[in-house]
């Protein structure tokens, strides 16, 4: 499902929508909903009839929620999302307060009053969510209560969008590295050894893992939205819309699976009666574990089984990632070359500059969405993680500032996401100096060898310890996990300063994106994705170690690298990839664009 750079809503959403929910609220004696931007299926990036968010408010970022009581009304946000908010939402009808810092419940436990009724969707909570939601709501003396169907929706009506209806397709083999059945089996296998009878899959990308099936129901992953009960023998049952079924479907799932419409789900979990059901909190709304519990299953929450497989990609599946980083890294050194030739002359805006690398990935003739929203910050916009451009908020390249892209593409053998800061015109020293910090943080986290157990939580000071040294640090995480033509963000791993118990895995793949932001001056980001891999001898050492391997492949910007601050070790180190890039990628571009990379990928 292709989507490219638009915009779609703007701050007379909430002043349109806002009244319509707060009459349903009143009909269903309401005093407030919670509108969280999850849908049913906790994804990340939405389909346009589950965006309710969105629709509420006109905010479009991928993390967020709002409260609307039935006098006032709140947009909460994370710092990555502190710009695009007061450019797409009513700051007049909602008040902008901060996600992470008491986010919800602390609004709700400061503004909700003594006897008021406030709704929520159990579909779109998760058991912890809610669960914090209703302990602030009895701290202010209201109640939360469950509604069916939800004022939003109600208030939506017939101008809702319908539910994606994109036909599910097999996902080959020759991609997947591993039959659906084969995957059924190991991982009912280790529901058996946990002593549950099934497991509720409710993640479609979990779904679309475990079946080796795509969709596209969602921008940016190729998802279908589906839901599945494996059992502890392999068999499963998986519950699709009809109208996206296609004539070969039945047949490459197999006879191990039964294909059933999505009413058929709550019935299906009534099934399941006196069984052990595995359920991820994590990933599954409040509704199923409700749902569950009066059917008489014995509910067991534990994480989802799939996620672990899933992250430790086979050896199909890390090839197909090796040749999707050469088609991709092709496409950015064409893209980096525009930038430092055309781009710097001409000095596009951000929305240009979005629009261009889109097409270079397109030209390659085998992408099939991008993996996010492209990131494009010019100058001061640099320095606002994540920031998206739109058409009101846009700069245009400044000589003498730096440019940030970060950006990813899905391609079917795999998913990519790399980031470049480049030098539009001649840097200032300072700049220099902290994007050589970043990157000797960058470069000892791809060189490191660690013990097997070792998590990413481990591993993060390697990234930030060179800004560390000079007072400086970055405020958000330094790696997540990548999917095989799946979502960009994925777990259970990761590399930040939060605490991990996930130990780091051969197969598994995941991001290296130190960074530093100036506020109101420019900001940097260096990202490579890179796969774990299998533990080896150290000459003279007395265990075998894991490493990483650099996938992407893409020339670091030289004009930003000041040599002397370098070890030894680093310029050898930039070297080598240097190097590589031309070996690997220059006989996949024109051969002006090699001339450019011959002089970009020279040794310092």
């Amino acid at each position: 499902m292709r989507q490219t750079f638009d915009e779609t809503t703007t701050p007379a959403f909430g002043r349109e929508h806002a009244p319509l929910i707060r009459a349903a609220m009143a009909a269903q004696g309401l005093d407030g909903f919670v509108i969280p931007h999850e849908d049913e299926h906790q994804n990340e990036y939405l389909p346009a009839a589950n965006d309710r968010l969105a629709w509420a408010t006109g905010f479009t970022g991928s993390a967020g929620a709002a409260v609307l009581l039935k006098d006032k009304a709140a947009i909460f946000v994370d710092g990555r999302y502190a710009l695009q908010v007061r450019d797409q939402v009513d700051t007049d009808l909602f008040e902008v307060r901060d996600l992470v810092e008491g986010g919800v419940p602390a609004y709700l436990q400061s503004e909700a009053r003594a006897g008021w009724t406030i709704g929520y969707d159990p579909k779109l909570h998760s058991p912890e969510a809610l669960e914090r939601l209703k302990s602030a709501a009895a701290k202010a003396g209201a109640a939360l209560k469950p509604v069916t169907p939800n004022p939003l929706d109600a208030a939506w009506g017939a101008a809702r969008p319908a539910q994606p209806q994109a036909p599910v397709s097999p996902h080959p083999t020759q991609y997947a590295g591993e039959d659906s059945a084969a995957k059924r089996e190991r991982v009912g296998k280790s529901l058996a050894e946990m002593g549950a009878d099934a497991a509720l899959i409710t993640s479609p990308a979990s779904a679309a893992w475990l079946f080796n099936i795509r969709g596209g129901d969602v921008i940016r992953s190729p998802l279908p939205l589906s839901q599945a009960i494996l059992n502890a023998d392999g068999s499963a049952r998986l519950f699709l819309d009809p109208a996206k079924v296609t004539p070969d479907l039945p047949a490459w799932l197999g006879n191990g699976v039964t294909l059933e419409t999505t009413e058929a789900l709550p019935g299906a979990l009534g099934d399941l009666a006196g069984q052990k059901v595995l359920v991820d909190p994590g990933t599954s709304s409040a509704w199923f574990f409700e749902a569950l519990e009066k059917a008489g299953a014995k509910v067991v929450r534990a994480a989802d089984p799939t996620a672990l497989p899933r992250a430790c990609k086979n050896a199909v599946e890390v090839e197909g990632a090796r040749q999707a980083h050469i088609r991709d890294g092709a496409a950015l050194v064409r893209f980096l070359r525009w930038v430092a030739t055309d781009a710097t002359e001409t000095l596009p805006d951000e929305t240009e500059v979005v629009r261009k690398l889109e097409g270079f990935r397109d030209a390659t003739g085998a992408l099939k969405d991008l993996s996010f929203d492209t990131i494009a910050g010019a100058a001061s916009n640099g320095a606002i993680v994540h920031y998206r451009p739109t058409e009101r908020l846009t700069k245009r390249l400044q000589r003498g500032s730096l440019l940030l892209v970060d950006s990813g593409a899905q391609y079917l053998d795999g998913t990519t996401d790399v980031t470049r800061t480049v030098a539009i015109g001649t840097p200032s020293q300072e700049m220099r100096e902290r994007f050589t910090l970043v990157l000797r943080g960058h470069l000892a986290l791809a060189r490191i060898r660690f013990p097997a157990g070792t998590t990413g939580s481990a591993l993060d000071v390697l990234a930030r310890a060179p800004l560390w040294a000079r007072g400086l640090d970055f405020d958000h995480g330094t790696g997540h996990g990548v999917g095989s033509y799946l979502g960009v963000h994925e777990g259970p791993q990761r590399i930040s300063k939060l605490p991990n118990s996930v130990a780091l895995r051969p197969g598994m793949i995941v991001s290296n994106e130190p960074g530093y932001y100036k506020e109101g001056g420019y900001g940097i980001r260096i990202e490579n994705l890179q796969v774990v891999t299998q533990p080896a001898e150290i000459a003279g050492g007395e265990r075998p170690m894991l490493g990483f391997e650099t996938l992407t492949l893409a020339p670091l910007d030289r004009a930003l690298i000041v040599t002397e601050m370098l070890t030894a070790e680093e310029h050898a180190q930039i070297d080598a990839y240097h190097a590589r890039v031309l070996a690997t990628v220059g006989p996949q571009v024109e051969p002006d664009v090699r001339a450019w990379l011959e002089k970009a990928s020279a040794p310092l």
